[in-house]
């Protein structure tokens, strides 16, 4: 594997984070640190080490160093976990939950004030 594969690795998965969490950055590492706990810790370090195989890669010293295996490895499990995020799926989720978290709320401040109402002798 060339400096060149592990780099266009490195840019596919970035590319991934952007397409798929709308994450922003210029680089790999900067979109991992955007990205924090909204990916599972695997895919964190599998993206963590493509992009530090990806900086090595551009030094020649440093290129024998790079465990193809393990940049394959991490590249594959990068992308299996995020071209399964689906970015409307997530929105939908996100508004029913905020949804069915104010309609939690009204629902117990209805029940509240019913309650307040009965022990006053009102109703």
């Amino acid at each position: 594997m060339t400096a060149a594969a592990i780099q266009q690795m490195a840019d596919r998965v970035a590319r991934l984070l952007e397409e798929r969490l709308g994450l922003g950055g210029r680089d790999l590492p900067t979109r991992l640190k955007r990205a924090g706990r909204r990916l599972p810790r695997k895919v964190r370090e599998s993206g963590q080490l493509l992009a530090t195989a990806a900086e090595w890669a551009q030094h020649p010293k440093l290129l024998g160093r790079i465990d193809m295996g393990e940049v394959s490895k991490a590249y594959d499990i990068c992308l299996r976990h995020l071209m399964a995020v689906d970015r409307a799926r997530r929105r939908r989720d996100l508004v029913a939950g905020m949804i069915a978290s104010v309609g939690f709320g009204v629902l117990t401040l209805l029940l509240v004030l019913f309650g307040i109402l009965v022990w006053r002798g009102d109703l």
